[in-house]
């Protein structure tokens, strides 16, 4: 981490180091990593949630909604990069919600806020929106598109910003009605076999 993101203060180096550990933990008692990702915690989660912030850095008080966020990526690995950003982060599940709120608690995270709840019945209004391959854009996109702000302090406008692998091309044209997308290939920041089918998908509100 502290390779491709030299600028980490003492706190955030902390914060990243504890980590596994925590998820460890809390991962023997609730399931939220696959037992073959733990052991490439850094690279499969960490590293994949920080990509986000090589393609854009969030301006303090930016607010941010985390959907699907399972056991809290990408939003706690951008919550310790961008303390003074908002993040709320959403799960249907409650059990992983409990995880996410016991990792808030341990590393004392004062932007994030869990929320067990479905997207679609989410009413408040965020800057950006990332997610990490939850479902298909063209269902994606109409649960969340009403939680937009349309107003931005940002290098690039507000949006939906999306993890995802494989070709996209075909989700990407179901939405291309209402939405503009911009594809990064996150191993253009990131040097690892890993990431080589990995992309950033930005989309912003026609």
């Amino acid at each position: 981490i502290q390779f491709y993101f030299p600028n980490l203060d003492n706190l955030q180096i902390e914060q990243f180091e504890v980590l596994k550990k925590i998820y460890l933990n809390w991962n023997s008692k609730i399931n939220v990593i696959s037992r073959k990702d733990t052991e490439n915690f850094y690279t499969r989660h960490v590293l994949h949630s920080l990509s986000i912030a090589k393609f854009i850095q969030f301006t303090s008080n930016t607010t941010i909604l985390d959907v699907g966020t399972g056991g809290g990526f990408p939003g706690i690995p951008l919550a310790i990069y961008f303390s003074k950003c908002k993040f709320t982060l959403v799960d249907s599940i409650g059990k992983k919600i409990k995880v996410v709120d016991e990792v808030v608690k341990e590393l004392k995270l004062k932007n994030v806020e869990p929320i067990v709840m479905r997207a679609e019945n989410i009413s408040l209004k965020f800057d950006f929106i990332v997610s990490r391959a939850v479902a298909q854009l063209d269902k994606f996109c109409p649960w969340i598109s009403k939680n937009l702000n349309h107003s931005s302090n940002n290098e690039i406008r507000n949006g939906i910003i999306c993890l995802k692998g494989g070709d996209l091309r075909k989700e990407i044209n179901k939405v291309s009605n209402k939405f503009d997308s911009e594809l990064t290939n996150i191993s253009d920041y990131f040097d690892d076999l890993f990431f080589e089918s990995k992309s950033i998908l930005y989309l912003k509100k026609k």
